[in-house]
């Protein structure tokens, strides 16, 4: 995902030089390319996050278009007050680019996990927040994020994610990626566990379940009328997300539905209510913290047969 990032940033900084690259000692390759690429629009401010934000929002303020990119868990948390403060209540045209988003710094540890940047951000007025799945899909957020005049968060992973869209696919973050349809249960998924959650719902058909699987890749704004439509004729609906439980995907699946008066029941899979284990790869943390696809077809298994 990181490439399919840098890539569109170049293609934007090449066609429009109010493009600013803003990072804070990534130290990847692709910031190297962008630097002999575009030299004066890149700003590195060292591991100096808050700071960043703060110029990021100087810069929107006379006209730049600055996209700040580093680890997630330190735009997310670090720069908190900087984001609601600076960029958000002013409605600044800022893009905040969270690296490696859920368990994606599995090797890092809790301290780099970015398992609460959703329940935290979709709170801040003003605040688009996008989560793609694929290295295709980040490109069109990205290009979505670059058109839309105002704030927006994008959390993206960075561990080779498999890639489930074609060449042709036309990106609309008003409507979510239906990629399997099946009347029996609804699986809602947002981010780069979307290969381990198509993986599982694979092993339930073979189960005979139909599934529904749709991949939610924007948090906010978030199309309620879709999962209303869903929870019309499906009433288990299973959300998987590398993320809390609390304030992510389910809570956002489960406040629609009860607000809507919606008789659906909602079964959350997720990071729940605690500082993820174990040290790895992102494989080998998720299993440790079962949220790899034979973990997630078991929980579902096991919630269907206690209905």
């Amino acid at each position: 995902m990181n490439s399919a990032y840098i890539g569109k940033l170049m293609e934007l900084a090449e066609k429009d030089h109010d493009v600013l690259h803003l990072l804070a000692d990534s130290g990847t390759g692709y910031d190297e390319m962008f630097q002999k690429n575009f030299p004066d629009q890149i700003f590195n401010f060292g591991i100096g996050e808050e700071n960043m934000v703060a110029a990021a929002a100087g810069m929107a303020s006379v006209g730049k278009k600055p996209f700040v990119f580093t680890a997630g868990a330190f735009l997310a948390y670090r720069s908190l007050e900087f984001i609601r403060d600076d960029v958000c209540f002013q409605n600044l045209n800022v893009k905040i680019i969270g690296m490696g988003s859920g368990l994606s710094w599995s090797s890092l540890g809790p301290t780099h996990h970015t398992t609460e940047d959703l329940a935290i951000l979709r709170a801040i007025p003003n605040l688009m927040i996008l989560s793609p799945a694929t290295p295709r899909q980040v490109s069109a957020c990205v290009q979505a994020a670059y058109e839309h005049n105002g704030p927006v968060y994008i959390r993206i992973g960075m561990n080779h994610e498999k890639e489930f869209f074609d060449e042709n696919y036309q990106y609309d973050l008003r409507i979510n990626d239906k990629l399997k349809a099946g009347k029996d249960i609804a699986v809602y998924v947002t981010g780069s566990i979307l290969e381990e959650t198509y993986k599982a719902c694979e092993m339930l058909e073979e189960d005979g379940i139909g599934v529904s699987l749709i991949n939610v890749s924007a948090i906010k704004p978030f199309n309620k009328q879709d999962v209303l439509n869903t929870a019309q004729n499906i009433k288990n609906i299973v959300t998987v997300e590398e993320h809390n439980v609390y304030g992510g995907l389910a809570g956002i699946i489960s406040e629609v539905i009860s607000f809507n008066g919606i008789a659906a029941r909602v079964i959350p899979i997720g990071i729940e209510d605690v500082f993820a284990k174990g040290y790895g790869s992102q494989a080998v943390v998720r299993r440790a913290n079962k949220l790899d696809s034979v973990s997630i077809y078991q929980k579902i298994r096991k919630a269907l047969r206690n209905e």
